[in-house]
Order: C-alpha cells, then sequence, then structure tokens
C-alpha cells in the first residue's frame, strides 16, 4: 500500500487526523481515540520521504529556515486535508487533520441567521473569530466569505498559510493568495492589499504586531476585514492582540482597535449526543458604550463581565449559547456542567422551565 492509498484508506474509515512520526508506526485518530496502524515502526527517512511528496521548493526551504511548515494537501474524490510538517528529535514529523467537505462544512457552522446576517453585511469594521487550536475556526470564517460572496457583489481578497478552503467566485470575485506560493509573507502581502483594491481583506491568522498593525489599518480605511485569533474567548483575543504590540504602543493601538472592532465570534467544540461535536459560539457586536469601555484599560473587568452578561444586548454568551444546545437535547446534562463557565448560574437556569 503506498503513501496515498494508506491515506484513503485510513480516511475512509473515519480518521480525523493521521500522524507519522520517526520512531512510531503511523498512528490514526477514529473516534476519538488515537490508535497504531500495523506494527511497524517509521525510520527517519520514512518521514523524510514525504517531504518530496507534499512539499514544493518555497515550501522546503521554508521548512528548512523555521523547521516546520503548513500546507494543504488534496486527494482528489476523497479528501483536502491540512498538513503540518515539523522536526523533532532530528527527525521530521507530518501530521495530517481532515478539512470536511466544503459545502457540508460550512453549513455545520453553529451561528444563527441573525449573527450571520450582521457580519456579512458589515460594510468596514475589523472581525475576529476566537477559539483553542482546532476549534474550528478557519471553518467559520470560510463560512462568512461565503456568505458574502453569495450575496454581494464585492472583490474578497484572501491571505492564508495555507489556503484551506476554495473558494468559487459566486456574487462576488474572491482572488486567494497563499503565502510560500504566492506571497513571501503575511506582511508583505498584506502591505500590497490596499492598493488591489479589495472590499474585504481575509486574513487566515493574526500572528504578530506587523499583521495586526496592517489589519487595523485596512479597517480604519474602509475595508472589512476577517481574521482569526488563538485565544479562548473575546477578552482574552482583545488583550492578546494588543500584547502583540510593544508595551510603549498598546495605549494607541487600543484606541484604533476600539474604533475599528465591529465583533468578535469566540467558539469551542464540545462533545455531542450524537457522537460528533458541536461549537458553542460567544458572539460580541460592538456598541458605542463597549467602545468607550475597550479604550480604558482600567474598564477590563467591568468589560470582562459585560461580555459575560447573558441581557447585554448584541451578545451571546458561551454559557446561553450552552444552555440553548443543552435544552435542545444536543448535549447531555455531564457535558454541559463540565463546560459551563459560572455553573451555579448555569445550574440555575437549566433547571428553569422554558
Amino acid at each position: 500500500m503506498n503513501f496515498a492509498e494508506l491515506l484513503t484508506h485510513l480516511l475512509q474509515k473515519g480518521a480525523s487526523d493521521i500522524h507519522f512520526h520517526a520512531g512510531m508506526p503511523v498512528l490514526a485518530r477514529l473516534e476519538g481515540q488515537l490508535q497504531s496502524v500495523g506494527g511497524r515502526k517509521l525510520k527517519p527517512e520514512n518521514t523524510a520521504s514525504l517531504v518530496d511528496q507534499l512539499c514544493t521548493p518555497q515550501q522546503k526551504a521554508r521548512l528548512e529556515v523555521y523547521r516546520q511548515v503548513d500546507l494543504a494537501y488534496s486527494l482528489p474524490g476523497v479528501a483536502r486535508l491540512r498538513v503540518n510538517i515539523f522536526y523533532q528529535r532530528g527527525s521530521v514529523s507530518v501530521v495530517f487533520q481532515t478539512i470536511g467537505p466544503q459545502e457540508t462544512s460550512l453549513r455545520q457552522v453553529n451561528l444563527s441567521e441573525e449573527y450571520l446576517r450582521y457580519f456579512r453585511d458589515l460594510d468596514k469594521g475589523l472581525v475576529l473569530v476566537a477559539g483553542p487550536r482546532g476549534s474550528g475556526k478557519s471553518t467559520t470564517l470560510a463560512r462568512l466569505v461565503d456568505e458574502i460572496n453569495q450575496r454581494h457583489a464585492k472583490l474578497i481578497l484572501t491571505v492564508e498559510d495555507p489556503i484551506e478552503y476554495l473558494h468559487r467566485s459566486k456574487k462576488s470575485a474572491v482572488v486567494q493568495r497563499e503565502i510560500g506560493s504566492d506571497a513571501v509573507s503575511f506582511e508583505k502581502a498584506l502591505l500590497s492589499t490596499q492598493r488591489q483594491g479589495p472590499d474585504v481583506i481575509v486574513i487566515g491568522e493574526i500572528r504578530d504586531s506587523s499583521t495586526a498593525s496592517v489589519a487595523l489599518s485596512a479597517a480604519q480605511n474602509g475595508h472589512l476585514v476577517l481574521s482569526t485569533l488563538t485565544a479562548p474567548d473575546s477578552l482574552q483575543a482583545i488583550n492578546l492582540l494588543l500584547e502583540l504590540f510593544p508595551a510603549e504602543e498598546r495605549g494607541a493601538q487600543r484606541v484604533l482597535l476600539a474604533d475599528s472592532l465591529a465583533g468578535i465570534m469566540a467558539q469551542r467544540l464540545i462533545p455531542s449526543k450524537a457522537g460528533d461535536r458541536v461549537a458553542v459560539m460567544e458572539v460580541v457586536q460592538m456598541t458605542a458604550h463597549l467602545r468607550d469601555m475597550l479604550k480604558h484599560p482600567e474598564q477590563n473587568k467591568r468589560l470582562h463581565d459585560l461580555l459575560r452578561d447573558p441581557d447585554a444586548v448584541g451578545n451571546q454568551t458561551f454559557d446561553g449559547h450552552l444552555l440553548e444546545l443543552y435544552r435542545g437535547g444536543q448535549v447531555d446534562h455531564q457535558t454541559a456542567m463540565l463546560n459551563a463557565l459560572d455553573l451555579a448560574r448555569f445550574e440555575a437556569e437549566a433547571q428553569n422551565p422554558l
């Protein structure tokens, strides 16, 4: 069985991620459990050979410089996969994660029509999708792009590392650039975006101050900017973005962020009764009051309390959405209790009849 046949076999069995590490057998996550595939341990030359099969010359160069590289890999008619290649203990490791069929995956984004409509109809501002690694941020971002693409005649320009979802132009024109093959870096690609006339700029992930600075500048200049940030909730997403800047710049950047930010979706995946995972979403739509509080760091505690308040206009809290999922029969009582942020309040609400 060759490499492509092995991947196909494991994916058809339902593997969500597949691991190739020197000194271990091939590992696949099936039904949530990581399992060995066969007994033969891989040698360093086995994993190193995958680099030639998966990487372009540019990606190989990045791997050598940064000791890791992200890319996408397609098995036609089977699946599209995220791939992370990295070094560990001097040998190459490769991890594949499945990206579900595009139309199916995008329809599974657990965002109400009200919030989809709010975000897709924005003309300008910064929208952040936050969450831990593997929480579905890229899928939610792709769903927003797809919603805009279907309903508005705009130029959508994406800068991604790698391109995970391929967007066919519908009512909008969608131009997708991948770091490595189409652009040298996020910073250089983003500095040129505003000369390319986009209405919407999509940044795969904000990872550093230069990317954050360009994102804020573009939002200030009248573009709609959509991006992801690895953070557990909305307030920590705000704080993490500001912490990307040197301490002496944070005051000015805080004001820019308050003026530019249009909204945040923060999500996490939890087990569902159906045996898969469901996204619990926190949604914040910025208001004048929230902007004013965000400008003043001493208001962080009040801002935190307001973002957790289920009665705040325009907000959907984690616990509020978790309660909906519990009452709707999508998650069981134990899962809901384990994931509630305010356990006492959630327990009281869960016991109240609708």
